[in-house]
């Protein structure tokens, strides 16, 4: 039977070749070399399976997500993704199908891991319900991180992408609907915006990823640096596949609340936001702006305001998983 340490040495992604890996993956711990005048950004989650992502999940996806939900936290924060470390748990399986199943997942951590630039240094792996935690560590210049709690009254709120696409394929795939491969593509492989990240630092007053819906992280942008905002459902960015199978009296509900984007949401003075290089601004679309006084507004197709739940996903309350 296959050993744990012969899983490990068969399938452990490298990802990308950086010289700041002074010691990788093999022993007690890695040694990495920060720059001088650099700051290490760090991140971790968690995916679970039937709660992250549906126990049908490819293995290639799973590794894929969760590599891009952290890439995704740390382009949020306007940092160069360096290092991760992968820590897996998953049933014990046939050696066959074993083999084959890590192949898939680390093929999919790796793929991501080289396009990004992140080497994979290290890890751990244990048998028990299938879930993989993975912490990513980034670097920027001191004091130059994008952060949430520094957006202030006037600024644009713009954000990168479409957005309710993978809540869309959730609940298509929930209902045994058909799923249209654009739709699951964006809810099983989001790409993590590290470049717009990056570019944004020192033009963004603030900054946050979506993963819980626009609503509730910007809810949580809002909280943090003491302001207001609002948002207009006509300026929503969607996707012509989402605009065709979300029925319309549902299309902003869903944009905002659904979660799963891994876009980025910012907020940025007017005048930089013109200045902005075209082909970063072409990426981004305004959806409000920030207000001097707290609480969120929701504009809806008519003008008026909506009522909207501006909570997001919360792991400890009862609700519909992924896998229901």
């Amino acid at each position: 039977m296959t050993t744990e340490f012969e899983l490990i040495r068969r399938h452990a992604p490298p990802g990308a070749r950086r010289l700041d890996v002074l010691l990788g993956s093999g022993d007690d711990a890695a040694i990495l070399k920060v720059p001088p005048g650099k700051a290490l950004v760090a991140t971790v989650d968690t995916l679970v399976a039937g709660r992250h992502f549906p126990i049908q999940t490819a293995a290639y996806d799973i590794g894929w997500k969760a590599l891009a939900v952290n890439l995704s936290d740390l382009a949020a924060m306007g940092a160069e993704a360096a290092w991760v470390t992968v820590a897996l748990t998953m049933p014990v399986m046939a050696p066959g199908d074993q083999d084959q199943w890590m192949e898939d997942l680390t093929d999919g951590i790796q793929t991501l891991a080289e396009r990004s630039g992140v080497a994979v240094v290290g890890g751990d792996l244990t048998a028990g319900p299938l879930s993989i935690t993975i912490q990513a560590l980034g670097l920027i210049e001191s004091d130059c991180a994008l952060r949430r709690d520094t957006a202030q009254a006037g600024d644009l709120i713009a954000v990168t992408g479409h957005l309710g696409d993978a809540a869309l394929a959730l609940r298509l795939m929930q209902a045994g609907s058909e799923v249209p491969p654009v739709l699951l593509e964006r809810l099983n492989r989001p790409e993590p915006r590290l470049s717009e990240g990056s570019a944004l630092v020192g033009k963004a007053h603030a900054a946050i990823d979506i993963s819980d819906g626009l609503l509730a992280d910007l809810g949580h942008m809002l909280e943090a640096s003491s302001v207001g905002a609002t948002i207009d459902c006509r300026k929503l960015p969607l996707s012509e596949t989402f605009r065709q199978l979300c029925p319309i009296e549902e299309q902003a509900t869903l944009a905002l609340t659904g979660g799963d984007d891994y876009e980025l949401c910012l907020c940025i003075a007017p005048d930089d936001f013109a200045r902005l290089d075209n082909s970063l601004k072409s990426g981004l679309k305004v959806v409000g702006v920030i207000t001097g006084s707290t609480g969120l507004e929701v504009l809806g197709s008519d003008g008026h305001c909506m009522d909207l739940p501006v909570t997001g996903y919360d792991h400890f309350r009862f609700h519909s998983g992924p896998d229901s």
